[in-house]
């Protein structure tokens, strides 16, 4: 495994209202934005951070409706073989969901599930002549964490360590919830995975956008006509963060390092 695989790099809106979504974290996030036309590709606009892109918002696609399938965040996960990666994930109890395709001048992508049904997507990078210098983790407008409400947080991890090389950084006693695994990408500690309760109605991955302050930030969603559905929260390591549905029914949620 090289040095990028199982590296989260990415994470993407579905949306039935790009312009709405777009002003919405625009406000709550503080992103800003521009625009991505690939040929033959559905218009595309990049959430930017410090002039850098740090996730993507597109309309929700025709071919998903009427399935039950709500407006969702989706990460991007890294892998030196997206072919051999989506078989990986077939062989092992999981299931591809879209096979590998192009997209021009970016990378090849997949939609991949676990075993649980949880979707995330994969992807091999093209080679960039000038990437952009890579933002610290915690800094504003970052995705600054990564969670999976598992069907089965042992059998989750277990799947995912094989896959994308996660290790296990500690466990956090959760009492009757159950533990909460903090998983580590090459070292460095990325997220956390836990059996989801019986409230979350199926397994899914969620992400946490890093903002200056939980209070300012949770105004600024209810002012923009999102919910918040549960939060503020203290967190271990002395974060706090909220977790929200924006105005098209998208889950989302944010974390501070002040509340």
């Amino acid at each position: 495994m090289s040095a990028t695989h199982g590296k989260f790099i990415w994470c993407e809106l579905m949306t039935p209202d790009m312009k709405a979504a777009t002003k919405f974290y625009g406000d709550v996030v503080g992103w800003t934005t521009s625009s991505m036309n690939v040929e033959g590709m559905p218009p595309y606009t990049i959430f930017e951070a410090s002039g850098a892109g740090v996730a993507g918002l597109m309309d929700f696609p025709a071919e998903l409706e009427g399935k039950g399938i709500p407006p969702n965040w989706t990460g991007y996960v890294a892998v030196d073989d997206v072919d051999q990666s989506a078989k990986d994930f077939a062989a092992n109890g999981g299931s591809i969901r879209r096979p590998p395709e192009d997209i021009p001048s970016v990378g090849r992508f997949a939609v991949v599930a676990d075993p649980h049904g949880a979707v995330i997507c994969i992807m091999t990078p093209f080679p960039m002549d000038n990437p952009p210098p890579e933002a610290p983790a915690n800094a504003p407008g970052q995705v600054g964490w990564h969670e999976l409400y598992a069907g089965n947080g042992e059998e989750a991890f277990a799947f995912y360590s094989k896959l994308f090389g996660w290790t296990k950084d500690h466990d956090f006693d959760m009492g009757e919830m159950g533990a909460y695994r903090i998983f580590a990408e090459h070292g460095t500690p990325v997220g956390g995975m836990m059996t989801k309760p019986p409230n979350v109605p199926m397994p899914a991955w969620a992400y946490y956008f890093n903002v200056a302050g939980v209070d300012s930030a949770i105004e600024r969603v209810k002012a923009g006509g999102g919910q918040i559905l549960n939060g503020p929260m203290e967190v271990p390591g002395g974060s706090w963060i909220v977790q929200a549905m924006d105005p098209q029914g998208a889950f989302f949620c944010l974390v501070a390092p002040a509340k």
